[in-house]
């Protein structure tokens, strides 16, 4: 079974489709109940959004506490975009606030567009569309899958975490930065395989392939 937490700001319905596709015949449940998602073989936790609002909504409903439960008891757990953003320590998104704190790191915001028009740049923020995924490690996540591959992007901060060796994939967009980091059984990305086509939906299908 996999659960697809819905805390009513993710899109849900496009990841719970991408894996629709590979496994027809899986149990995929998005729901936001403790105990079905306790009970889950694989937790996907989608985002989109700020920390500020995805925090006090995870709080309201103590899926904070269930999504750190499943970690710490090994379930195998993906999160996307904002849900790979709230793993970290903290955001200064709309100020400074603290996310799920699983993995070290903060989360903070690309330059802003005068920025990078002074280093004669022209990138505009956010970052919407398809960039390349450079493979930072051999791992079976990115199996069938060629090194620098495009993947679908929508964000405006970025992820610097503390600990390297757990860093997956890096991307550049005016600097290189983390696009994904890997655990023993966690793994986040911040570009959406469920509408990166063929590549994402390899991407989903080695996930579960990992757990």
């Amino acid at each position: 079974m996999i659960a697809l937490i819905n805390y009513s700001m993710g899109n849900i319905s496009s990841v719970a489709n991408g894996f629709k596709l590979l496994y027809p015949g899986e149990k995929i449940l998005i729901t936001r109940d403790h105990k079905v998602i306790q009970e889950a073989s694989y937790v996907v936790f989608p985002g989109v959004g700020a920390m500020r609002d995805c925090m006090k909504e995870l709080s309201a409903t103590g899926l904070d506490n269930t999504i750190k439960d499943v970690i710490q008891k090994g379930t195998p757990f993906l999160g996307i975009c904002l849900g790979f953003q709230a793993l970290f320590e903290e955001s200064s998104e709309f100020g400074t606030y603290k996310g799920l704190g699983v993995l070290k790191g903060s989360v903070i915001p690309f330059a802003k567009r005068a920025e990078f028009l002074k280093q004669d740049i022209t990138l505009k923020v956010p970052q919407i569309g398809w960039n390349s995924v450079k493979q930072a490690k051999e791992t079976t996540l990115f199996q069938g899958i060629p090194d620098e591959s495009y993947f679908y992007f929508v964000h405006s901060y970025y992820v610097a975490p503390k600990v390297e060796e757990n860093t997956l994939a890096t991307t550049s967009y005016g600097i290189d930065y983390c696009s994904g980091v890997e655990t023993e059984n966690v793994v986040g990305v911040q570009f959406h395989p469920e509408k990166s086509q063929h590549a994402g939906l390899r991407f989903l299908q080695n996930f579960l392939n990992k757990g």
